[in-house]
């Protein structure tokens, strides 16, 4: 199994939960993003800049990911791939995307991009908190233990 990060809009405390959660459970973590990204040395950690435009760092998870892969992302097309794809899409919020769920959120981006294009002013996503990050922690490491376990 392997994780990949959509790392351009990902927050730094979500990124640095899963480099302590490679070395500790010793699992692959690789961020992709538009712009070069520092990341701590380590077997299990990497990082990989891809070219500017829409997109691209989506493509390139979407033809890297295996089926069982975790992506973490908040890019709701980009998860529906991945489930389509048979991999698991979590957002640093602690939400599971899945089968059951993903074309809902689709249906709600779609119509918010609609709103936004006709002129209504809709604001953005509610402030990253610290209940956030403790639901995205409590997801991965549940996630991290179902995998283990699954390997015994």
């Amino acid at each position: 199994m392997q994780i990949w990060v959509d790392a351009d809009a990902c927050p730094r405390v979500i990124k640095e939960m899963l480099f302590r959660a490679a070395e500790r459970v010793k699992v692959s973590v690789t961020l992709l993003a538009n712009n070069a990204l520092r990341t701590p040395e380590s077997p299990y950690i990497k990082s990989i800049q891809v070219a500017d435009g829409l997109d691209v760092a989506d493509k390139e998870i979407v033809q890297k990911l295996r089926p069982g892969d975790l992506v973490v992302t908040a890019d709701i097309p980009l998860a529906a791939e991945v489930i389509k794809k048979g991999g698991y899409a979590l957002n640093p919020r602690g939400e599971f995307y899945t089968k059951d769920n993903v074309q809902e959120y689709l249906s709600i981006r779609n119509f918010m991009q609609e709103l936004r294009s006709s002129g209504e002013v809709t604001g953005g996503p509610p402030t990253f908190s610290m209940k956030d990050r403790q639901a995205f922690a409590n997801q991965l490491d549940r996630f991290l233990a179902q995998q283990s376990a699954a390997l015994i």
